[in-house]
């Protein structure tokens, strides 16, 4: 009685096992069928947003100023936007860029970190001062959004609206 016993539990545990193992790699299959890779040279919309082939990527935790935003210094205006455009097509160049995701937003943009050449483009651009920590989402570039603003790079060289706050008085 007792040997039927211990063949049933060792039966059921390595039914058991049998599931656990297969539940896991399904879960991690649908996990891995939410993750994205895109790879390609660009085409550079503005400060937080590239175009690769079909897919329209926004950097992930960062806000740059829109392309039509001005910002100012010492009471001149100047087109930070266009100037944070500019310094985002910089330090792609011509070169192929892969950007890593798994969630897109309500305009269906692919929200990823992206690299070019091992450099995280999202941390650059806060850092270089062309875009700010976007705390809504994330907060890791905060550090970065400080040691910008501390050396008065890019928009912190003078004043500016946060990107956020631009586009809300916009559409007012």
């Amino acid at each position: 009685q007792v040997d039927n016993i211990r063949k049933l539990i060792k039966l059921d545990l390595g039914k058991l096992i049998i599931g656990l193992a297969s539940a896991i790699t399904l879960f991690l299959s649908v996990l891995g069928a939410g993750l994205a890779d895109v790879s390609g040279v660009p085409r550079v919309v503005d400060g937080d947003t590239i175009v690769i082939g079909k897919d329209r990527i926004r950097l992930h935790g960062i806000d740059a100023p829109e392309q039509r935003q001005t910002c100012s210094h010492h009471d001149l205006e100047w087109a930070c936007g266009e100037a944070a455009t500019g310094a985002l097509k910089e330090m792609v160049g011509d070169n192929s860029v892969t950007c890593r995701g798994d969630k897109r937003d309500r305009y269906d943009r692919l929200i990823a970190v992206c690299f070019v050449a091992g450099r995280n483009l999202n941390a650059s651009m806060v850092r270089d001062g062309w875009a700010v920590a976007y705390r809504k989402y994330s907060t890791d570039y905060v550090a970065a959004e400080r040691n910008a603003a501390a050396k008065l790079r890019g928009i912190w060289k003078g004043d500016f609206i946060r990107p956020w706050e631009w586009r809300e008085k916009k559409r007012k």
